[in-house]
């Protein structure tokens, strides 16, 4: 599978199942943009079934080199970003995954639990990236109980495998460069930003800003019942000339940190 297969098939799954990304989509096209990705990301355990490495096979066949490795030592992550070897204008790929040593027995076990129950056909194949909720039918009451210590883990537990979210790049749009204006734009049309650390993270000095909305509210069928909770997200970068050059191509800690935070628990 080469990677345009593989965000193809990643951009069903998202737009599917958070209809407010395609609404976004739309926005931008019908203003007359040519929107372009400029990374997705992956949520994932430390634990080796799962880890940011077996996540990656699938992307490493398709051309992808490892480029950069970060540290959130607040929410306890690994992470690591990808770019693909040859196509210049293929996005980016970012993989983080939760240091469960960290957290708690009883967070620990939930989510080795959790891993147990993935079917091993999809542990051995390239399909654990798309393969979304594979832990089997979540339980609310699980749910409400990691919050308490990771929204991350509470997440990852009722999502599982699959892109959290894309990104638009700013550095492609003609209507809207600045992100000041494209944040605008998505409020005018009734998105709300992920105002954590402010609407805006990151500098022109640091080469890298980023916003994102908060995730669409989705009805999830907990084996309690449904349950409204925060699924994906929409983000917005724009880079800026490094000096070599180029534009910088790699990702700001302190700033993802926040961008995390888009998926936290919310009520409408």
């Amino acid at each position: 599978m080469n990677h345009t297969e593989i965000f193809d098939r990643l951009w069903k799954m998202y737009a599917e199942q958070n209809p407010s990304v395609q609404k976004i989509f739309d926005l931008f096209t019908n203003e007359g943009e040519d929107v372009k990705n400029d990374h997705i990301a992956f949520r994932t355990f430390n634990d080796p079934r799962v880890g940011i490495d077996v996540l990656a096979k699938p992307i490493l066949k398709a051309g992808y080199v490892h480029k950069g490795d970060y540290d959130f030592a607040e929410k306890k992550l690994n992470a690591k970003h990808y770019e693909h070897a040859t196509d210049a204008d293929a996005p980016r790929i970012f993989i983080s995954e939760l240091r469960l040593e960290e957290f708690s027995q009883d967070l620990q076990k939930t989510a080795k639990a959790a891993i147990g129950n993935i079917p091993l056909d999809i542990l051995a194949s390239d399909e654990l990236i798309f393969s979304g909720q594979v832990f089997g039918k979540p339980s609310f009451t699980t749910y409400q109980s990691l919050r308490e210590e990771s929204e991350y883990a509470a997440w990852l537990y009722v999502y599982g495998f699959c892109a959290n979210h894309f990104t638009v790049s700013i550095n492609s749009l003609k209507t809207m460069p600045e992100i000041c204006l494209v944040n605008k734009f998505l409020k005018q049309n009734g998105f709300h930003i992920n105002d954590s650390g402010g609407e805006v993270k990151g500098s022109s000095e640091e080469l890298l800003e980023q916003s994102s909305i908060k995730a669409e509210i989705i009805a999830v069928d907990f084996v309690e019942g449904p349950h409204p909770i925060p699924g994906c997200y929409y983000e917005f970068a724009k880079r800026y000339v490094d000096t070599d050059g180029k534009l910088y191509s790699g990702f700001i800690a302190k700033s993802a940190d926040k961008i995390f935070e888009s998926t936290d628990f919310y009520e409408k």
